[in-house]
């Protein structure tokens, strides 16, 4: 099978940022779901994109491919409202559980209300009130989240927004928020933390979540350095008590969200503009090092990254084996 994943290096896993993308029938969707398909309309900016997505069930078919899938879904909501009742965010996720095998693995993004200084309302962006909420995160996140997914929730990704220099916070104001959080939430085994601001990450941070269990996310996007400054940034080792050492392939560097997603589209290719060898050979040497180190190594790749992701860890794979 040209684009099966699984189990082509130790202790690597492989997969991707969402799935259901008609963009990827004939790579990883070899069945008819056209009666099933729907089609949602996305505004990027100023435009107005049409996307096919294919029906839930198709996650059976991506797990003949990838080991793990990153739902990003959950960044935009909880799993149960204010009244504990379960959410529509909640059903979706439900819905795939009805599809997921014995050895299929999925990592959840904390939703926003969680992670982020700021949330966007509809005329502009305004401070989050339940920024770092713990009680909120363990009710109707965690709890709710180790009830429904019990042995395959393999990892959440905390992702808290770039801040520029006016929305900084002091370094040390930063990790005393995040150490605090990470104190009082239950102790599990797959957090990792992903802070798009670079100058965050310093050794005191990195030595606060080594302590903690939690890892640090290795993220391939727009205003962080190279994938290669980051692991060398952490001391080239894994914070994870697990040892499990993500990375995430999201945008180019430089490249905005709303830019990659408008040459991506509609993700079927990869798009020369937008992808960056470096990228690939970064991402094959880490996973050379960390799982040399006996760790594992989790690759996570979205579509923006270069146009297509199937494509993208179909290079990685060559590169790996080979």
């Amino acid at each position: 099978m040209a684009y099966d994943f699984r189990n082509i290096y130790p202790n690597l896993l492989m997969g991707t940022a969402s799935d259901r993308y008609a963009g990827w029938i004939g790579q990883i969707y070899t069945q008819d779901y056209s009666e099933d398909t729907k089609k949602r309309q996305k505004r990027v900016t100023e435009e107005s994109f049409e996307e096919t997505v294919l029906p839930i069930r198709s996650v059976k078919e991506y797990f003949e491919h990838f080991q793990v899938l990153e739902l990003d879904y959950t960044f935009y909501g909880l799993l149960l409202d204010e009244r504990g009742k379960h959410t529509n965010v909640y059903k979706t996720l439900a819905s795939y559980m009805k599809y997921v095998s014995d050895e299929d693995k999925l990592v959840l993004k904390v939703p926003q209300i969680i992670t982020a200084k700021k949330i966007w309302k509809s005329d502009g962006f305004v401070t989050n009130e339940f920024h770092l909420n713990q009680e909120i995160f363990v009710t109707r996140f965690l709890e709710p989240c180790y009830a429904l997914l019990g042995p395959h929730l393999f990892g959440l990704i905390f992702e808290q927004e770039y801040h520029t220099k006016k929305e900084r916070d002091d370094n040390k104001k930063v990790l005393a928020s995040w150490q605090g959080f990470f104190e009082a939430v239950p102790d599990f085994h797959g957090y990792h933390l992903e802070l798009r601001t670079p100058s965050y990450i310093t050794p005191s941070l990195v030595e606060m979540l080594k302590q903690k269990g939690v890892g640090i996310v290795l993220s391939h996007w727009t205003w962080l350095p190279p994938l290669r400054v980051q692991y060398k940034n952490l001391g080239e080792a894994t914070t994870n008590k697990a040892r499990v050492q993500v990375i995430r392939l999201m945008t180019p560097r430089n490249v905005r969200y709303e830019d990659a997603y408008k040459k991506a589209y509609p993700f079927d290719s990869i798009k020369e503009e937008l992808f960056d060898q470096r990228m690939v050979e970064d991402t094959v040497s880490l996973i050379r090092k960390i799982t040399q180190d006996n760790s594992i190594c989790c690759v996570i790749i979205n579509n923006r990254a270069g146009g297509n992701a199937p494509m993208i860890a179909q290079m990685i794979k060559e590169r790996l084996v080979h």
